[in-house]
């Protein structure tokens, strides 16, 4: 292969994290730069492009690269376009696919980060060789990326899969970052299980190793340290998350009937404390024909290279859509849905 290697990016609030990726799904290497740096995004691609090309000359990669997959925040991948996003400082909607492609001189692909971590899962890690699976993420908010029948699923607009903003409680519930109340990422989330703490420790009088920490700089870190540590009540939060996932993922397998359910992100390494009442509660929530079906598993990618290697995939997929013999073939940067 003459270009052994794609390039995957991953924009995030904080951090943009970049690397080289081998056909094998290894990061030969990887860098970042800060995404809020520069409040106009021309200035934030020209440091970009001299960071990532820095990289590349010191892997011997310069001129080896197929195609640049990138995940990002509300990134369509039907138009190349981040169309709107709260948590970037530029102008939107913005055109990223097509400014990156064109300052890199290579075919860019582009969709929203759960979606990608779906994609490098299903290249890489544990979901190779399924068909029908679904990727969740349980980081700050609650992310998804549907399969099915080996496809990722777009919806006619490239924003199907928002499955954290399923709403679970109708009355009462809480706010969520979108606007509406009662969804599963206000609950499910990092920062929904440190919600749920302030609410348990406000409305309930038990002793708790949470009662040492300041209500609010609670985090879900300190939920799972006190919780291994056999605190009471910090198990109970668990308790209340995992149940509510497993309620989540009934009604997520009448959907699409997926032979599995991934996780992924720092709320899935609380091992048994999540997984034991989010099993129990799955199965006693599911339609009777679906009962005993559907794994639930976690990630195979490293956490330090699953951004990169998500977006990766579609690095893969954009250079071999530019090179196809296919006269039709459009560069993966100029796709948009007729």
């Amino acid at each position: 292969m003459s270009k052994p290697y794609v390039l995957g990016i991953d924009i995030g609030g904080t951090n943009t994290v970049f690397g080289i990726v081998d056909a094998r799904g290894v990061v030969l290497a990887s860098s970042s730069i800060k995404t809020l740096k520069h409040t106009d995004f021309n200035a934030y691609l020209d440091e970009l492009y001299t960071e990532v090309h820095r990289l590349l000359e010191a892997n011997d990669a310069v001129d080896k690269i197929l195609g640049i997959g990138i995940g990002a925040p509300n990134a369509n991948y039907y138009t190349g376009m981040i169309e709107e996003c709260v948590n970037l400082p530029w102008p939107m909607p913005l055109p990223l696919a097509k400014m990156v492609s064109e300052k890199f001189g290579v075919p860019v692909a582009i969709t929203n980060d759960a979606n990608a971590a779906a994609l490098g899962e299903m290249t890489y890690g544990a979901a190779r060789g399924l068909r029908d699976f679904i990727m969740i993420t349980l980081g700050t908010g609650v992310g998804s990326g549907i399969v099915i029948n080996g496809q990722l699923v777009y919806g006619h607009d490239g924003f199907a899969g928002e499955l954290g903003h399923t709403i679970m409680r109708r009355n009462n519930g809480r706010l969520c970052g979108c606007g509406r109340t009662g969804c599963l990422e206000a609950y499910c989330s990092a920062t929904g299980v440190a919600r749920t703490a302030r609410e348990f420790l406000e409305i309930r009088d038990e002793p708790s190793l949470l009662r040492d920490i300041p209500i609010d700089s609670i985090t879900s870190k300190d939920v799972y340290d006190a919780a291994v540590k056999g605190d009471k009540l910090a198990k109970e939060i668990f308790e209340y998350t995992g149940n509510m996932l497993g309620e989540a993922f009934a009604d997520f397998t009448v959907f699409s009937s997926p032979e599995a359910i991934i996780l992924f992100g720092g709320l899935a390494k609380s091992g048994d404390l999540l997984l034991r009442p989010l099993r129990e509660s799955m199965e006693k929530h599911m339609m009777p024909v679906f009962r005993g079906k559907v794994k639930v598993i976690l990630s195979e990618l490293k956490e330090a290279d699953a951004a990169v290697l998500g977006a990766s995939a579609l690095g893969w997929e954009a250079g071999k859509a530019n090179a196809a013999p296919n006269p039709v073939a459009v560069p993966a940067a100029q796709q948009i849905k007729e």
